[in-house]
This record gives C-alpha cells, structure tokens and sequence, in this order.
C-alpha cells in the first residue's frame, strides 16, 4: 500500500477518499471488502458523518491495508469527529423553531439558498446569505423553512437566534456570540471574555464544521459583523428589514411581495382545514388586498380559520374599505400595523415627516422632486431621507428615479399622517403639491408648443422649473408622471381654479399627439371644456372641443361623437371670426366624415381648413391637412393621384423655409411616407413601397409613433409575404402584434400573431 504525503492535517472525509482512490477502489468494491454498507461510506466521504464508530474505522483500515501513521490518523479523526458531534448533541441551545406546513411559494428565492450553500468547491470560502425585504414579506418564516429544508445538508447542526433588530434594544454582538458559542458546544468556561477572542474561536469552529447558522432578524453591520465565518464549510443566512449596504462578500436575495397565484395558493393552504367552503373566486379578491404580504395573508386565513361559519365575502367587503383595512389586518398578537409600526420607530424625525406626507401622492409612483415638494426639502435632502426610507423597506425603489409606498404600507403613512399632523398643515401641503404638479405639467406641456403662437401662452417655457430643458425630458416627466398631475388637474378643477386647468389642458394640446393613444386625454380635455365654460371663453372652450373631438376620432374611434364636438366648436367659434378654432373644427370634422365613408364632404371641409390654415400662417396645420386630404383621395381609391398628394407634402416637409416647426415635421413626415409607401403598394410598386414603408417605420420609432408604426409595420408584412419574402414578413408581423398590443389594441395584437405562422 502507497502512503499518503501528510502535507496537511486533512478531514476525515478527504482522507478517506485519498486512501481509496490510492488503493484504485470504487465505493462499492471498498463496501464488499469492509463490509460496511455503500451509503454509509458515501456518507462518510461527503462529510455527513464525521465521526463514524470505532469498530467501523477499523474494519475501513483493514480493507484498505492501511499501517502505521496512516492508520492511526484515520482513527484519531473519526474520534475527534465523534467528540464534536456529542458536543453538538448536547447543548439543544439555538433550535431552529418549526416551520409551517402551509409555506408557499419562493421556489426562485429557495433554490438561491439551496446553492449558496451546495457548492463544495466553495468550502474554503465563508458563505453568507443576506436576506432583505419590508416589514411582513416573510423573511423569517422564508430562512426557517429553508433552514429546515437544507438540515441534511449540514450534519453538524443548524442553529437559530433571534438578534431582535426591530426592538429599542437589539441584542448585543456579545451576547449573541456567546449564545452561539454555548449552541456550538463551547463550556461557559470556556468562552473567551473578550469579544474579538470569542469571535476567532467561533469562526475557527464554522471553518471546521458543516454547520448552518440563521441570524434573524439584524439591526446592523456592527451588530452582524462578528457573527460572520471566515471561511470554511459553515455557511450563515441572515435576515434583517435594513439592507446592510455596509456588508462585504455576502450574497444578497432581496424578497419582494409574492405573485398573486401563490398568494392566492397561501391562503387556500392556510383555510383548507375549515368547514366552510369558499369560492375560488372570493379568496382570489382577498390575495389581491393583502398585496402579497405573507403576514397579511396569514392573518386573513388565521381570522378565517378561527370562524368557520364567517363567509369570506363578508371580509372582503371589509377590506375593500381603505379606511378600515389596517384595523382589519389583525388576528390576536399578528398585526400589521404593528409590523409597519416597529420600521416607522426606526427612523429619523424628518424620515418620519417625508413618509407620513408621501400619502398624499395619489400616483403610482413619483420621483425625488416630487418628495421634496411634500416634504417642503431640497431635492438633494429627499435623496437622503428617501434612501433611509427603502434601506427599512419604507418605501420601493422601482427604478429609472422612481419610487413607490406598497399599497398597505401606503395606508399605514397614511393613518400615521391623520393621527400626527394637523388637519390645516395636511391641506396645506396637499395644495402645494397639486399646485405644483399642474404648473410643470403645463411648463412640460409647452415644450411642444414653443415657437408655435399657440393663442394667449408665452412661446418660450417658465424657467421655474429647471429640470426640464428639452423636449426630451418634457415628454419622459409627463409620461412617467401622468397619475399624479393627472389627479392635480381634477383636483384643481374640484377646487375652482379654472384658469390654471385651461392653460394645463391648452399646453398639452401638441404633447397629446405624442401619447395620442393614452387613455386619460378625454378627461384632459373635458377638464379644459368645463374650464373655458366657467371662465365665460367661447373662443378658448371652442378649442377645448376641437380636443375632444380629436380624441374620439383616434384613441376613441367614434368619429359620430367627434362630428357633434366639431358642431358645438363651430358655434362658439363663429361669433368671434376665431379662424384658427374654425379651421381645427373643420379639420376633426373632415376626419370624422372619412371615417363615416362621407368622403366628398370629408374632401371639402379638409380643403377649406386648409385653406384657412395657410391664410393664418400656420404651416404646422396645413400640412396635417394635405396629409388628410391625401388620406381622403386614397380611400376613394385614386391611389395615383393620393400618391402625388403625399410626396408633395414630403418635399413641403423637408424644405428648410416652409415655416413647419421642426417637432412638427419630425411628426407628420413619417406618416407621409408610410401613406406613399400605401399607395405604391396598392399600384403594384411592392419593391419601392417597401423601401417607403421601411424608412418611415425608422422614423417613426424615433419620433416614438407607435399607433401609425403598427400600422405600417403590419402593411410592409403584408407586402414582403406578397413578394415572397416570409421570413422578413413573419417578423414584420411580430414586431406589428408587439407594437399594438403596446398601444392597448389587442384585436390587430391577435390578427397579427396568427399571421406570423402563417407567413412562413
């Protein structure tokens, strides 16, 4: 038999496994010869029994042929392993507490811990698991059940302390290592009385050991910090409501809320024990109030459960109420409320303030500028105040500068803003920060306008707002903005301030063709129409009007009601000779009569508008209309004569004196080369309309025209299948289904997907 080099004191699973690859056996040859079975020894060699019995070694040194210090060694490590596991057994200190039986869901987040600590080519490395997340995710209930799950995985032991980081006085570095000293089998006499000592015995003990250690609960980096292995085979997960962004080389899950199919299946796991049966339906409503809070869950499913003959629906209808939905997430000691209330001691004085206000935001989500308004603080301050709001799990980041208050957590800032600031104070804040939405979307509004003449604005936009100095970011705050000054604006009008609603209504006029497919302009414009009607302005609610009908005639696609709009523009327009009001009204109504198949009066009022738009020199409006009359000539089928109409207008387009306003152009230009494109396309000119088509879809991606890109892009897929090109058309017709389905038209997202097979 080949000795074995002694380079280094190994383990008694590498030195077994040496011996026999040395003496060329496999598991089961060494198994026969020993007599001892093959999953034991397997065991043995993956480090899950460290200690096997005396009699056992000895038969594995018999068979192995092993002598002298080769023998003796192999002995001597089974005997220390037996030691240290009789003095695992004996403590019973740190016990993981059990885990539910109805736990649901976290497959992704389980399977993160299953290879944090799975890897064995990672023992020579410390692994830590840091588990985040807001007060009622679960995360204790989530580390228990893992716990549980990966115990065969460490035959050392897996051990639980509590170090209670929510509470006024979290639990000691000192005391918690000592605990884990006791757990780990240490005598108290033999715990080091200084701290940095008994923090190197404890890591020496994880180096050597297969052991599992959850730390829940954290406070802080100096709290968690000696409780940290240094290496080896130990392995230690953490939970704490705090990021601990200060914790180098730890492994981070953050756990967020649960989708609601498994929210829905918690609940069901939660009640399936009681008597009373409840519609599928009913407990998918109650999945939905809890927000996929696991805590929530659990109290809504316990109050059940401990009720059997309480319908659910009778709980829906209580959670329902915002008011009351707090009071009712409570089942004896659980309450959430109560879990908010501990994150909401945590923090600073002017972190309390900024979050109690933040219930005042009605959007979804809002940015820093926006918290810094209700919290009367420079931008620069929210920044700090809203980072110490997610590191507590306060608040969401959800990206791009965005944040967001889960629904229930929203309710609990909201309670707290009753109980602790003044009725007069709340008003007042709230009126700030309404009247400040409506303002910079009217300054954002008029980024589109600029240079324009637009009737009683400024050409230029107010410099108060220094954030926004393009188109660019004019466009991006309105867009990611739009729930909160969307409610400023009807708050606005609820108030009586007519003024500020019509000029907010007015600039977005040339912003709406950007977002034409948005469906919150019909209550734009009909705020502006009851505006202009308050303020006794004829002229200025005729325009308003013109609005409205532009929006049945293409996000609404009711060209009957658009017609009755442009009639009530006309009449308040005439009396005062409001050519510009006039010509819109006959533009929209031009639209409409197309629509309705009336194209002959479609054609006349289109070229009167046209007519009366170029009088006043708005080369802008001019152009739609030669765009619009081109649409008429191609739906009567004079495609030819279309086609003319549309190139004429690109060369308008694209004459640096013609007097369009650039953002104008980038606009109708590529509408005007996807309408030739059309055209060429209904004369048998496939190769050319298809080039047309492809450059305008460019164009139209840039200027972000999503509507008329769908629409060309499903025309170029039908013209490249015509020319037997189906690979190019298959995609085309993927790319149209992906760009309806965005502006919310899923019809032409069906038909264009069941043409993409079909293409090939």
């Amino acid at each position: 038999m080949t000795a074995i080099p002694h380079t280094a004191v190994p383990r008694f699973a590498e030195l077994l496994r040496r011996h026999r690859h040395a003496a060329r056996l496999t598991l089961d040859q060494l198994a026969d010869l020993s007599g001892v079975s093959g999953r034991t020894l397997s065991d043995m060699e993956r480090g899950r029994s460290k200690g096997p019995q005396h009699r056992t070694v000895v038969a594995l040194a018999d068979a192995l042929v092993l002598e002298g210090a080769d023998r003796r060694q192999l002995v001597e490590l089974a005997r220390g392993g037996r030691l240290r596991d009789d003095g695992n057994r004996s403590t019973g200190l740190c016990e993981l507490p059990r885990s539910v039986d109805d736990f649901t869901g976290r497959s992704a987040e389980l399977a993160w811990t299953a290879n944090l600590v799975g890897d064995e080519d990672s023992a020579a490395v410390g692994q830590v698991g840091l588990i985040t997340g807001a007060a009622g995710l679960g995360k204790t209930a989530f580390a228990i059940h893992a716990g549980h799950t990966l115990r065969p995985d460490f035959p050392d032991g897996v051990f639980f302390l509590d170090l209670f980081g929510m509470s006024a006085r979290p639990l000691p570095a000192d005391q918690a290592l000592a605990l884990l000293l006791r757990a780990l089998g240490v005598p108290d006499q033999q715990i080091p009385a200084d701290p940095a000592e008994g923090a190197s015995l404890y890591r020496s003990l994880l180096r050597e050991r297969r052991v599992l250690v959850v730390l829940d609960n954290t406070a802080s980096e100096e709290q968690i910090r000696p409780l940290l292995p240094g290496g080896g085979r130990g392995r230690v997960l953490v939970t704490s409501r705090r990021l601990l962004a200060g914790l180098e080389d730890v492994r981070r899950l953050n756990l967020g809320p649960l989708p609601l199919l498994d929210t829905t299946l918690l609940l069901s796991g939660i009640t399936r024990d009681r008597g009373t049966a409840d519609d599928d339906s009913v407990l998918t409503e109650l999945a939905q109030l809890c927000g996929g809070l696991p805590l929530a869950v659990r109290i809504v499913g316990n109050r059940l459960v401990s009720r059997p003959a309480w319908r659910a629906a009778e709980l829906v209808t209580r959670l329902a109420d915002d008011e009351r939905r707090l009071d009712q997430l409570k089942a004896g000691d659980l309450k959430v409320a109560t879990a908010f209330g501990m994150s909401y001691e945590q923090l600073a004085p002017p972190a309390r303030t900024l979050f109690r206000r933040l219930a005042l935001v009605t959007g979804h989500d809002f940015d820093a500028a926006l918290a810094a308004v209700v919290g009367q603080i420079s931008v620069e301050d929210a920044w700090d105040v809203l980072d110490e709001l997610i590191d507590l799990g306060l608040l969401q980041d959800s990206g791009a500068g965005r944040y967001r208050l889960h629904d229930l957590v929203g309710l609990f800032a909201r309670e707290r803003l009753k109980a602790e600031d003044p009725a007069a104070e709340r008003e007042a804040i709230e009126g700030t920060m309404t009247s400040w939405l409506v303002r910079k979307a009217t300054v954002a509004g008029r980024w589109f306008e600029r240079d324009h003449g637009h009737p009683g604005h400024p050409g230029r936009p107010d410099a108060e707002f220094a954030d926004v100095t393009s188109d660019e970011e004019a466009d991006h705050w309105l867009r990611a903005n739009v729930d909160n000054w969307l409610a400023a604006l009807a708050t606005t009008a609820s108030g009586g301030r007519h003024s500020a609603v019509l000029d907010c209504a007015e600039s977005l006029y040339w912003f709406s063709d950007r977002w034409m497919h948005a469906p919150h302009w019909h209550e734009v414009f009909t705020l502006g129409v009851e505006a202009a009607a308050a303020l006794g302005d004829p002229v200025r609610q005729a325009g308003q009007l013109n609005s409205l009908a532009w929006v049945h005639l293409l996000p609404r696609d009711d060209p009957e009601t658009a017609l009755r709009y442009t009639a009530e523009a006309t009449d308040l327009a005439t009396p005062s000779g409001s050519t510009a009001h006039l010509a819109s009204a006959l533009h929209h109504a031009g639209g409409a009569l197309r629509r309705l198949g009336r194209l002959d009066e479609a054609t006349a009022s289109e070229t009167r508008a046209a007519e009366m738009f170029k009088a006043i020199g708005d080369m802008d409006s001019y152009c739609q209309c030669l765009g619009a009359l081109g649409t008429c000539l191609r739906d009567a089928g004079h495609h030819a004569e279309a086609l003319e109409r549309y190139l004429d207008l690109w060369a308008l387009l694209n004459e640096p004196e013609s007097g369009v306003r650039p953002t104008v152009a980038e606009f109708i230009r590529p509408i005007a080369l996807a309408r030739a494109g059309e055209c060429l396309g209904s004369l048998g000119r496939r190769p050319e309309a298809i080039t047309k088509l492809v450059e305008a879809i460019s164009l139209m991606e840039q200027a972000q025209l999503s509507a008329p890109q769908a629409h060309s892009l499903e025309t170029l897929a039908s013209l490249l299948a015509d020319e037997g090109r189906r690979d190019e058309s298959s995609r085309a017709y993927a790319r149209a289904a992906e760009m309806f389905e965005t502006v919310g038209d899923a019809d032409a997202g069906r038909r264009c997907r069941d043409r993409v097979s079909t293409a090939l």
